[in-house]
């Protein structure tokens, strides 16, 4: 452990692995310090990934067998009161044929593993079981490798990559990055609900090897900033419901009876009947945007993925973003190393990229639709809840004239919400995303 390296990645997720594949196949003397058993350790099946990304660091991913769960052909998007709701999705025929593996479900535990074999393959060391404490310093402050806590543990390396993910006390404690903010972070917990291939196929009108996603915010949430997502994998479904961790804080409500309840939902009850519960676990995500990225770059390290809060709240992307931002650090260190020159100006090309990429675009586009969640919890309990009004008497055939129900309608929108303030909410809801 003594060994130098050129290069010293914490944390073997996405970001720390895109780095690795990237750097030795480069032919640069890279080693990965992971704190599981093995990568992925720390996570349980289901997340969403995204083949463009991937393909930019392993382009054959689907050849050297990538353990893809579903390649998904349909996107939904449900807005729910408690007992109903509305549901808008979209299936092209493309994402079964030349944009195949646009989007794919994985079991992340299965994939980080896989994942970091193609880095070893590459000639990267991925080391785990192995807790990164702190970081090494020369005189002048530099960072210069890691400190870890096995027997003479100390790392050497020109440049350190931080990407442990947002929860990283190495972050928080080395100052680079400062605690965040309950109202930057999001508390999601997951069940894995196991039904046979041919269940699932038929109840999301499917067929093997493809899959469908489906967002969901309304009242699920209890009135809280958040939302809830089911992924399709192959013989499973990823159930998971999480809000924003100020809104717990201040609720008191517990994310596993939030969970329980959104599963007995009218919408939710049957495509997961008869399931079986494998697997649960929480989780944060970065959810603070383009405000509270960190300073990503020093004299000698990088701070990548969702330890730099590289994580797109409305789109609900992270994976893609740690990817790239993991073969940014790559290819900026490679630069470094060629030019003998690891200080923040040489390493700042790596925030150069980011920027002219579309993660850094895309992050300071919706950077006012955090706040804009945070100020509008109206969006989880009245609109919804009045929308469902709405869908339900005008759907009810009861003899009542429709002149009579759209003016029941309106009396109700009026005595909720008046239409100055909707159309206020509407403004600032373009506003924040535009």
């Amino acid at each position: 452990m003594q060994e130098n390296y050129d290069v010293a990645i914490v944390g073997a997720g996405p970001a720390g692995i895109s780095a690795a594949c990237v750097l030795a196949g480069k032919g640069i003397k890279t080693i990965v310090v992971e704190r599981g058993e093995y990568p992925g350790a720390k996570n349980i099946s289901g997340g969403v990934l995204y083949g463009h990304d991937l393909a930019a660091i392993i382009p054959d991913f689907v050849e050297k067998k990538c353990p893809v769960e579903r390649n998904i052909i349909e996107s939904r998007l449900w807005f729910l009161s408690k007992s109903g709701g509305y549901s808008l999705s979209f299936r092209d025929r493309a994402f079964y044929e030349k944009q195949a593996f646009n989007a794919f479900t994985v079991g992340r535990a299965r994939f980080d593993r896989w994942f970091a074999e193609q880095a070893r393959a590459k000639g990267a060391l991925v080391v785990c079981s192995t807790v990164v404490t702190d970081l090494l310093r020369d005189s002048n402050n530099r960072v210069i490798g890691v400190t870890t806590d096995r027997p003479e543990g100390d790392l050497k390396a020109r440049v350190v990559v931080l990407a442990d993910g947002i929860n990283s006390p190495l972050a928080a404690k080395t100052g680079f990055r400062p605690e965040p903010k309950p109202s930057h972070i999001a508390l999601a917990v997951k069940e894995v609900i196991e039904l046979p291939e041919e269940i699932i196929n038929e109840r999301f009108n499917t067929e093997t090897g493809h899959g469908v996603t489906i967002e969901i915010i309304g009242e699920i949430t209890q009135g809280m900033d958040g939302i809830a997502v089911i992924y399709t994998n192959k013989n499973s479904l990823s159930v998971c419901i999480g809000a924003n961790l100020s809104d717990f804080m201040e609720s008191k409500v517990k994310p596993y009876e939030m969970l329980e309840e959104f599963k007995q939902h009218p919408l939710v009850a049957p495509l997961i009947k008869d399931g079986q519960a494998k697997e649960y676990m929480a989780h944060w995500i970065a959810e603070g945007g383009y405000e509270a990225i960190p300073q990503l770059c020093g004299d000698g390290y990088l701070i990548a993925g969702d330890s730099g809060m590289l994580f797109n709240a409305l789109h609900r992307e992270g994976s893609n973003m740690a990817m790239t931002s993991g073969r940014f650090a790559a290819e900026t260190i490679a630069e470094a190393l060629d030019k003998g020159d690891f200080s923040r100006k040489t390493l700042a090309g790596y925030v150069a990229r980011l920027q002219n990429s579309y993660v850094i675009k895309d992050l300071k586009k919706y950077r006012r639709f955090n706040a804009f969640r945070l100020q509008h919890h109206e969006l989880f309990t009245t609109l919804p809840r009045l929308g469902s009004f709405a869908a339900q008497q005008m759907l009810t055939v009861d003899g009542v004239p429709k002149k009579e129900k759209q003016k029941a309608i309106c009396k109700k929108f009026r005595k909720e919400i008046s239409w100055g303030s909707l159309i206020r909410l509407l403004w600032t809801g373009w506003r924040s995303v535009k």
